[in-house]
């Protein structure tokens, strides 16, 4: 009688600790479907444009510190459409931000280093337009002509 009883006990135990398992898992673990009326607002899409950033003239530098050449180029920065105005404006704080990081990025590629590293000097762009503009209003960069000078 004493096993029986044992036995029905370790069941209910089993049972009880089974159940609060699987309830505290679909209370907490499994994602609930939101209530109607309260599902987040999809963001709505911000028209942008290209502002251009003609005829740059940057140094070439190998990875040793030596001067390469120069290395021309244009690019495009992807802002809001109401901010291009605002972006025009401060291109001479962008032009003076990207020439103080290309004299110490190595951008020369190619076997005599007279061919500029394309995906160098976007990543160039990208920082001084983060410096100059902020995190977030540059959205893109192009670079859409890179030859020697």
């Amino acid at each position: 009688m004493k096993r029986l009883v044992l036995a029905l006990l370790l069941i209910l135990a089993g049972a009880g600790v089974g159940g609060a398992a699987a309830i505290a898992t679909t209370r907490f673990v499994v994602p609930h479907p939101p209530k109607p009326g309260s599902a987040p607002a999809a963001p709505t899409p911000v028209e942008t444009q290209f502002v251009p950033v003609d005829q740059v003239l940057a140094p070439l530098v190998l990875s040793d510190g030596r001067l390469a050449g120069y290395v021309r180029f244009d690019a495009g920065l992807e802002v809001a459409t109401e901010k291009a105005a605002e972006i025009g404006e401060r291109l001479p704080l962008l032009r003076h931000a990207i020439n103080m990081r290309t004299y110490r990025a190595p951008l020369a590629a190619g076997r005599d280093g007279m061919l500029p590293d394309v995906a160098g000097l976007q990543r160039v762009v990208q920082a001084a337009a983060i410096e100059v503009f902020g995190r977030g209003v540059v959205r893109k960069v192009a670079i859409t002509k890179a030859e020697p000078a």
